[in-house]
């Protein structure tokens, strides 16, 4: 019997059998599957002719473009290991990730190559192993396309098993450095086949990647659409536009992108006229995830995008997919994500002590899906941590009801205990965010000397809207119990809420800023 296909494999299988299919694309340059495929090859055989050998990794800095899709199909050809590093970072934690995985090679473009000279002469390795996109390439490193141009158009000569590690994928984590969770092969494939299953994708769909291809988001779900021969789109912009993009979902040719509520919520703040210049008809699938969606911001994509479904899923770099919600469920299970995905075992939910937790309280998240990490790069006793038995933890909290649902509490690094009361800072959130004046709220936990912690709420109006502290707080006040009202509450702008590259809010970050101020 053979085994399941790795992503270079299957991006020659559909080379095979329909070569000059559009396959792949960004804003600038498109490739049918002989051109995907035939580059890949090329670049597999380049980075081996570098003197890189199966199992090294190559770190990848660039912003969302095609060559991403190349990329993640050559290390899969050459049985090498791809480090995507996210493009956010500076110098010393671009250098941190590739001396924590003794990377041998890195791929950047040429905008992000300033953090890299910064760092070049303390790099695990010369600058001849500095692969560089676009422009002409510094002296002593290797021309992306010069490397590509001068190889050889032949799969290599590589075994590469299921069990091979495809991805290093370094999670940004809450504290402490980040860790890079080891992905496989057959994880990859399994994954892509589950999300296939869950979203009923097929060659006759068409995929936009809206999130960073740095990010899981962006890998899993290219994954799934090339799997079934389905194009994907890099939507290749350093920053998100919302006029563009939508602009993009209008022309017909995507069937289905996921986005974060913040995207949405952008997008359908465009003004009327431009709104209605769109032809959002071609959208038929939408995911939403990264963060909650509120029932209003999923009624006014509904109302827009009116002949798309929309789904939303919990899960993790480490887990992939977990649960998944699914379109008949929006409103009726308003707050879950979901249940358990196709092929997955029930997830267990465990207090302290490891003791499942009874129906509709509330419990730490352990999934068993069959894609699950392979653990923490070089971290033994953290990849024990996150484990019990076959089941697996990212440290997320959630309850159950009735018909099996799970509804998200928030991270156990996120609790805040005041006065020995747990505080869940999505339960204040909720309450904040139904204000007609808030827009986005973030709720963290500040040092206090006689209650330990207290409550600060973080919060970005409405434009054209006002809302003092003091009508914020009366509104909390009715809402909610007294130990859990935030006894701060600032209004910042839009620009100041700390995000990552997904648009989640760093709550770390928050935390950081107002002990550095004296305001906790």
């Amino acid at each position: 019997m053979a085994p399941l296909l790795n992503f270079g494999e299957i991006v020659g299988s559909h080379a095979h059998v329909a070569p000059e299919k559009l396959a792949a694309a960004d804003l600038d340059r498109a490739m049918t599957y002989r051109v995907w495929n035939s580059r890949a090859r090329r670049l597999a055989n380049g980075l081996l002719g570098l003197g890189l050998a199966k199992g090294d990794r190559v770190g990848v800095l660039a912003y969302n473009r095609i060559e991403w899709l190349e990329i993640y199909a050559a290390v899969a050809k050459a049985g090498l290991v791809a480090t995507p590093i996210n493009f956010r970072l500076v110098a010393p934690e671009i250098q941190f990730i590739l001396e924590n995985c003794a990377a041998r090679a890195l791929i950047v473009e040429e905008a992000l190559l300033g953090p890299v000279e910064e760092i070049r002469a303390d790099l695990p390795f010369g600058p001849e192993a500095i692969i560089h996109i676009g422009g002409t390439a510094p002296a002593g490193c290797v021309g992306y396309e010069e490397l590509i141009a001068g190889a050889a158009d032949r799969e290599p000569e590589v075994v590469v098993a299921p069990s091979d590690t495809w991805c290093l994928m370094y999670t940004s984590g809450t504290t402490g450095k980040p860790k890079g969770a080891i992905r496989s092969h057959g994880a990859g494939a399994l994954l892509s086949l589950t999300t296939e299953v869950e979203l009923g994708f097929s060659r006759r769909d068409a995929g936009i990647l809206v999130m960073p291809m740095c990010h899981a988001n962006s890998l899993y779900f290219m994954g799934a659409l090339t799997y079934c021969g389905a194009p994907v789109k890099v939507y290749s912009r350093p920053s998100f536009d919302p006029e563009h993009l939508l602009r993009e979902l209008s022309v017909g040719e995507a069937s289905f992108t996921s986005l974060t509520p913040t995207h949405f919520v952008m997008m359908l703040g465009l003004e009327r006229r431009i709104l209605d210049s769109m032809n959002p008809d071609g959208i038929t699938k939408f995911m939403i995830s990264s963060a909650p969606a509120r029932r209003d911001t999923k009624q006014a994509i509904l109302d827009y995008f009116r002949n798309s479904g929309l789904w939303e899923l919990y899960g993790s770099t480490e887990q992939g997919w977990a649960t998944m919600l699914q379109p008949e469920d929006q409103f009726t299970k308003l707050g879950s994500v979901g249940r358990e995905c196709v092929g997955s075992a029930p997830m267990r939910l465990l207090d302290a002590e490891g003791n499942d937790v009874a129906q509709g309280e509330v419990g730490e998240i352990y999934s068993a899906t069959p894609y699950a990490f392979d653990g923490y790069w070089d971290l033994p006793d953290k990849t024990a941590e996150a484990f019990r038995g076959q089941h697996l933890s990212v440290g997320d909290l959630a309850w159950r009801d009735e018909g099996g649902y799970y509804f998200l509490v928030d991270r156990k690094s996120n609790m805040i205990i005041t006065g020995g009361e747990n505080v869940y800072p999505s339960e204040v959130e909720n309450v904040l965010g139904a204000h007609e004046a808030v827009k986005d709220v973030a709720v963290i936990g500040v040092p206090d000397a006689v209650w330990g912690e207290r409550v600060q709420a973080v919060v970005v109006l409405h434009p054209g809207t006002s809302a003092s502290p003091e009508a914020l707080t009366a509104w909390c006040r009715a809402r909610l119990a007294g130990y859990k009202r935030p006894r701060g509450i600032e209004v910042i702008g839009e620009a100041d809420m700390p995000r990552n590259t997904t648009e989640k809010i760093l709550h770390r970050v928050l935390r950081e800023r107002f002990a550095e101020s004296g305001d906790g």
